[in-house]
């Protein structure tokens, strides 16, 4: 790991988001795709809690390119994961010398990236405020109708299993079955979309403020990656993954 130079260390205070432990540091030497870039001793970094490719809507060289504006042939600290990923790069929230908010929150608000799991509260409020303000306002990916799934029509989300999704829709209904809450959004539970809660979770939702036992008829937003149980699913397990849109 190379060493902090002063000026970097000064720049990461433990008061700010999206923080963690300290991974390394090191001058940009290359972006090679939307969310990961390569430092001058080689080794790569990937931007932690976003991503680039939205319900089946391809990251493009806009995307890129916004990266490279931010951050190409800078110093920059990175603050997650001290392990490499099985490809061996280097995952967390990346701080450019002189900023005190990380490059994902920019990227979020320009609408070139979406939220997936921030490691904290302070975080996901930072970050999730931004991503909403980039959908109202269709900047970048959000510009594309595909990017946000109706939940009503579960089959332009199927072909997307294994894909990251964001999903809007009303809550048709809440039910527990054994050790999983279900969400449903149809009435067909074998085929239209759903969420699925472990039940050992459910009280960490409520106690973050998300209702999810008393959710029928409430309009949601949920993210995810998705999985085929008969129809679409998505199973989550923060409560960032569901927001709820209307409290009537």
């Amino acid at each position: 790991m190379l060493a902090l130079a002063p000026a970097l260390a000064e720049d990461i205070t433990q008061n700010m988001p999206c923080t963690g432990e300290l991974a390394t540091a090191g001058r940009v030497a290359a972006i090679i795709d939307a969310r990961t870039m390569r430092l001058q001793d080689g080794r790569e970094i990937r931007l932690a809690g976003v991503e680039a490719h939205v319900s089946g809507v391809t990251a493009g060289p806009a995307q890129q390119a916004a990266l490279a504006q931010l951050i190409g042939e800078r110093d920059l600290t990175l603050r997650g994961s001290t392990k490499p990923d099985r490809y061996g790069r280097l995952s967390g929230f990346a701080f450019v010398s002189g900023r005190t908010e990380p490059v994902q929150a920019a990227l979020v608000e320009q609408g070139h990236l979406a939220v997936t799991a921030p490691v904290d509260d302070a975080c996901a409020t930072t970050l999730l405020r931004r991503e909403a303000s980039a959908r109202q306002a269709r900047r970048g990916i959000w510009a594309e109708p595909a990017a946000l799934k109706n939940a009503e029509m579960p089959d332009d989300i199927l072909p997307l299993i294994g894909q990251f999704v964001v999903v809007e829709g009303r809550v048709l209904s809440v039910r527990e079955a054994g050790a999983t809450l279900y969400i449903n959004f149809g009435r067909r539970w074998t085929q239209d979309f759903a969420v699925t809660i472990s039940r050992r979770n459910v009280a960490g939702f409520e106690a973050a403020g998300v209702p999810v036992k008393s959710l029928a008829r409430k309009k949601v937003l949920v993210r995810g990656w998705i999985e085929k149980r008969g129809g679409p699913r998505l199973h989550i397990s923060w409560p960032g993954q569901i927001e709820v849109l209307d409290r009537s």
